[in-house]
């Protein structure tokens, strides 16, 4: 099994200057597949545990109604072989204790951690690279070796992401662009720079609303 990820050259600004002429840059994003439903998934694990699709359906609806109880009363819930699951937020900051309100809420958040087995399986994953001119041929095919590195939405930097526009950000990602970093050989390595790259930019500081978990 390996990870199938598009490089895709696209025109880069970093300004926003009507006479930028830009640069042209290979820039990475994952190829999903198409999404699973809840039948298949149950009738696969149905058959991996040797048990019938009516009772794994029944635990898997029992399971779902436990977890949304729980994570909606504020715990950490654990799911089996994942990591766990649990609320967020996302509000402004203010000075004034006397303006803490509901109001200042402008988003709520399902944060997942994964569980350290499922990180290492992803880790150790293959990442089958397909890369495209700014034509959409395709010019060049690699298996990508990187150093792991397996990110989750904790973030590993709590006290660093911490925004100057009048609202906290913690327990965020880091905005402002990642480099993705191109394959090898005529691949030039990617910046994010706010071309939609992965997640990077929706966690931007600078005004935009910050992360209280």
């Amino acid at each position: 099994m390996a990870l199938k990820v598009k490089a895709i050259e696209k025109k880069i600004k970093f300004t926003k200057d009507e006479n930028d002429p830009g640069v042209w840059r290979y820039v990475m994003s994952p190829e999903l597949y198409t999404p699973l439903t809840q039948a298949k998934v149950i009738k696969e694990a149905a058959l991996r545990s040797g048990v019938s699709r009516g009772v794994m359906q029944a635990c898997w609806d029992a399971a779902g109604e436990v977890i949304k109880a729980w994570a909606t009363e504020g715990h950490s819930v654990a799911l089996p072989g994942l990591g766990t699951m649990r609320f967020g937020l996302r509000s402004k900051a203010v000075e004034d204790v006397n303006k803490v309100k509901a109001g200042l809420i402008t988003s709520r958040r399902i944060i997942f951690t994964p569980s350290v087995d499922l990180k290492d399986e992803l880790a150790n994953t293959a990442v089958q690279i397909t890369c495209y001119d700014r034509n959409g041929d395709e010019v060049r095919r690699v298996t990508s070796t990187d150093d792991e590195t397996v990110e989750d939405n904790e973030g590993t930097n709590e006290n660093e992401n911490q925004n100057t526009g009048g609202s906290s950000n913690t327990n965020g990602t880091n905005g402002g662009g990642t480099n993705t970093g191109g394959g090898t050989g005529t691949v030039t390595p990617s910046n994010g720079g706010g071309d939609n790259n992965g997640d990077n930019g929706g966690d931007n500081g600078g005004g935009d609303p910050g992360d209280v978990n």
